[in-house]
């Protein structure tokens, strides 16, 4: 007796193009209709993944993001229009979802995944597509994923540059078998950074088609391999990995029996906008105003750093905010590129300091719009 649901003459009519592929055919729609995929991060990975599981008919499909669209995101992230600004993510996200196609179950998921809940929030799904653009998302949805026993196809991108790979449960490597010891912080954001922005696209469609390919057993997927894509040079590499004995998660003696917040405790989205971002062109005109932090490492504080600033380094902030929270007045971390002082500026709220602000693109954005001299060290 066939367990998948029968196809529809909406069905049929809908998914020919998929129905005559002999490797996929019947049996391979069927699979996809039956199939229930969560998306995490409605972003630039998101939006290609989702509209091509959506067309290619997923039967359920849930997305989770705690954003709202911004002008910014209309460069790579294809789900949105501009009529969708300030709109919630999942909100027009689910609607355009439903509006390509209206035979598949669009769930709207408006939550920030953390530790806490990100095991409820994968455990009604087959497989997990994980287009985060955080460090401690990708652990945390990593290690829920090994505990639950659930397929995941992860990907990351950087200005130019991305990776992916897939994660199957007794047949390859996890996500922390191969970044172990990976840092919050460190690599820039796309906000910080920048972006190609058909870069996520290509990194997205591939995971929707590595996505389809497990969920109907078609074709080899990406376990234990890393795909690596260059756009620059218009090249792809990639690399074997193996499952690591010593896996903190999925390892013969694992120490992670469930997911955690990297780095303590994580701000709320309410918490986080109380953060104020400030230009490198501002911040000249504020210098004397503003207590300065600098949270780089002693090397690169010593070949150049703003007068006035106090070099403490991100890795012994946490000892000396009580201190902090008791002064009076607005504090500006910074560091190289925004990535560590945005992480400071989180500590720093969660610890009870009122008026905390970023230095929005670092250093670099000084040296590029203050100072074109100033010399910025590599961390």
């Amino acid at each position: 007796m066939n367990p998948f649901p029968e196809l529809t003459r909406a069905d049929r009519e809908r998914y020919h193009r998929h129905l005559v592929l002999g490797e996929f055919g019947e049996a391979g729609q069927q699979k996809l209709k039956a199939a229930r995929v969560l998306i995490v991060g409605g972003g630039g990975l998101g939006s290609p993944a989702a509209l091509y599981l959506a067309a290619a008919g997923v039967g359920t499909l849930g997305i989770v993001d705690f954003d709202t669209v911004d002008v910014t995101n209309l460069q790579r992230q294809v789900l949105y229009s501009q009529a969708d600004v300030g709109v919630p993510k999942v909100t027009a996200a689910a609607a355009r979802l439903r509006a390509l196609n209206p035979l598949i179950e669009v769930r709207a998921h408006d939550a920030e995944v953390t530790a806490a809940n990100v095991m409820d929030l994968i455990k009604p799904y087959d497989l997990i597509l994980d287009g985060s653009d955080r460090l401690s998302t990708r652990y945390q949805v990593n290690d829920a994923c090994v505990l639950q026993k659930k397929m995941l196809v992860s990907a990351a991108i950087y200005r130019f540059e991305g990776q992916t790979f897939s994660y199957v449960p007794g047949l390859g490597p996890c996500y922390r078998c191969v970044f172990a010891n990976a840092a919050e912080g460190v690599t820039p954001n796309c906000a910080e950074a920048g972006v190609l922005g058909v870069l996520p696209g290509i990194l997205g469609t591939i995971q929707a088609t590595e996505t389809i390919k497990l969920l109907t057993g078609i074709g080899e997927p990406l376990v234990g391999r890393l795909l690596m894509f260059d756009a620059l040079t218009m090249r792809f590499d990639e690399f074997k990995v193996s499952r690591r004995k010593d896996c903190a998660v999925c390892g013969e003696r694992p120490t992670i029996t469930r997911p955690v917040d990297s780095g303590g405790p994580t701000c709320s989205a309410e918490q986080r906008a109380r953060i104020r971002q400030l230009s490198a062109v501002v911040l000249q005109t504020q210098l004397t105003s503003l207590r300065l932090i600098d949270v780089r490492q002693p090397h690169e504080y010593a070949v150049a750093h703003l007068d006035g600033s106090e070099n403490i380094p991100l890795a012994d902030l946490a000892a000396l905010l009580p201190q902090l929270a008791g002064a009076a007045g607005p504090v500006l971390f910074l560091c190289r590129s925004g990535g560590r002082s945005q992480k400071a500026c989180e500590q720093a709220v969660l610890a009870g300091l009122a008026d905390v602000i970023n230095l929005e693109g670092g250093l670099l954005a000084w040296a590029r719009d203050v100072e074109p001299s100033f010399p910025v060290a590599a961390p």
